[in-house]
């Protein structure tokens, strides 16, 4: 296995995050391989990710949402071998994949990936039938899968945040210097649905922890002014440790989680990065898949509107609910 392509389908920076057990798992049982990422939006490792410093190229075939098109299936064979053939690029010696790994399951985008020239491909589109070979498959399992795909046994190797950069390690302990800390993250980054647990529960939430001499700690993006000055206004040891620093990336948010107590989140991309940092966390989850979403940490609690109040609405989990958890 000297080339192997990972396809993403998803956009969003915690859809990449999700990959990083994966990717790390692959590349410490596969340490020659050269790894290739191709995916259908934004490449986040190569952008508001790059201070994790994983070791993946991008397969760039110049495609925009790549799978997402009927006409990519004419072209994307092409494109790939014309890569292979450009002088000085990164792929001049690359005539085919030896493994396709397809994380994604929609119909078309495999048969289009499928084009790409390989030996070897994985998909769990269509009950994993695209695979070119037959082995024993859980749906959902894509580690397990690989191992049985290929006749080997893949360890498990989890983000350690002991390895990032010793700048935002130090960054972190600067901004929260102590102990007792709760985190929270509050604010969305998808606005096609509606899984925000409301900002008076959390204020409400944060109350309470501050009465019990724990430290509110809320991950707010700094231009978020008005919402800043809500909860300061109600809970003033509150804490906003992101707005003191000129860093501003993921990797120094999962060096701040490091140093909390216990995270409280809603499905988001904060939440992803607090699952790299492996604290205990307690996450919300309403319209959204917990199984597919919440992070794979050693304690979490996860409290889901669908279960507990067969209801897609978010805000009928209670502060009860999550305060007893606390």
């Amino acid at each position: 296995m000297n080339k192997i392509l990972l396809y993403n389908s998803g956009g969003g920076l915690g859809d990449s995050i999700q990959l990083f057990e994966l990717i790390l798992s692959l590349q410490n049982h596969f340490k020659s391989s050269e790894f290739f990422y191709l995916g259908a939006h934004e490449n986040h490792f190569q952008g508001k990710l790059k201070e994790f410093n994983f070791d993946i190229k991008t397969l760039d075939l110049g495609l925009k949402y790549f799978g997402f098109r009927w006409w990519h299936f004419l072209v994307a064979k092409k494109r790939f071998i014309n890569l292979g053939t450009k002088k000085r690029s990164i792929h001049r010696e690359i005539d085919k994949m030896d493994l396709i790994i397809d994380l994604q399951s929609k119909l078309r985008n495999t048969i289009i990936l499928n084009k790409i020239p390989h030996d070897n491909f994985y998909s769990s589109t269509y009950g994993f039938k695209f695979c070119t070979k037959k082995a024993e498959y859980t749906p959902g399992e894509h580690l397990k899968n690989l191992s049985n795909f290929l006749n080997t046994n893949i360890g498990i190797s989890k983000f350690n945040p002991k390895n990032l950069e010793e700048k935002y390690k130090s960054e972190a302990k600067r901004l929260l210097p102590d102990k007792n800390y709760i985190g929270f993250s509050l604010t969305q980054g998808n606005a096609y649905r509606e899984k925000s647990w409301s900002i008076n529960n959390f204020m409400n939430l944060a109350t309470k922890i501050d009465e019990k001499n724990k430290i509110p700690v809320f991950f707010i993006q700094k231009g978020e002014t008005e919402l800043v000055n809500k909860i300061k206004s109600k809970i003033p040891n509150a804490l906003f440790p992101e707005h003191h620093s000129n860093i501003s990336c993921p990797a120094l948010v999962t060096a701040l989680t490091s140093r909390l107590n216990l995270g409280i989140s809603i499905d988001n991309g904060v939440m992803h990065m607090m699952g790299l940092a492996n604290i205990p966390m307690i996450v919300l989850f309403g319209p959204t898949d917990a199984k597919k979403f919440a992070p794979k940490i050693d304690s979490i609690k996860i409290l889901d509107s669908k279960f507990m109040y067969q209801s897609n609405d978010i805000n009928t989990i209670t502060v009860h609910d999550v305060f007893k958890h606390i």
